[in-house]
């Protein structure tokens, strides 16, 4: 009787529950969502938050993750100054807007400064 229990018991425990034939199953990847601009490339200067040292921030660029990346390096050369891309923003160490809005004029982008 004991080794029927226990055949019984290898027949539950050989149905198989978990596979790992196909890996890890990754969910699908969105679709990048760029916030969509009016055209217009905008610059500011802050400096709240950051015991005031002032940078440039330039928004309205509807580029994706990595060309954003790529336009900031750029950026970053043209001034000579550090910077980095936060949200779709590309900020600049430093109030650098003359330069900027410059370059931006130069690379066909139509420019507005808001803020101070």
């Amino acid at each position: 009787m004991a080794s029927r229990s226990n055949d019984s018991l290898k027949d539950q425990l050989s149905q198989m529950v978990y596979s790992t034939d196909s890996g890890r199953i990754e969910p699908d990847e969105e679709p990048e969502q760029i916030p969509e601009g009016d055209g217009v490339v905008r610059l500011k200067r802050e400096t709240k938050g950051r015991k005031g040292k002032g940078v440039t921030i330039v928004t309205g660029l509807a580029l994706p993750k990595d060309e954003l990346k790529k336009f900031a390096k750029k950026l970053k050369q043209q001034c000579g100054v550090g910077g980095s891309v936060k949200d779709y923003d590309i900020e600049l160490q430093g109030d650098q807007r003359d330069s900027i809005e410059a370059y931006l004029k130069a690379e066909g982008y139509k420019v507005k400064r808001s803020g101070g």
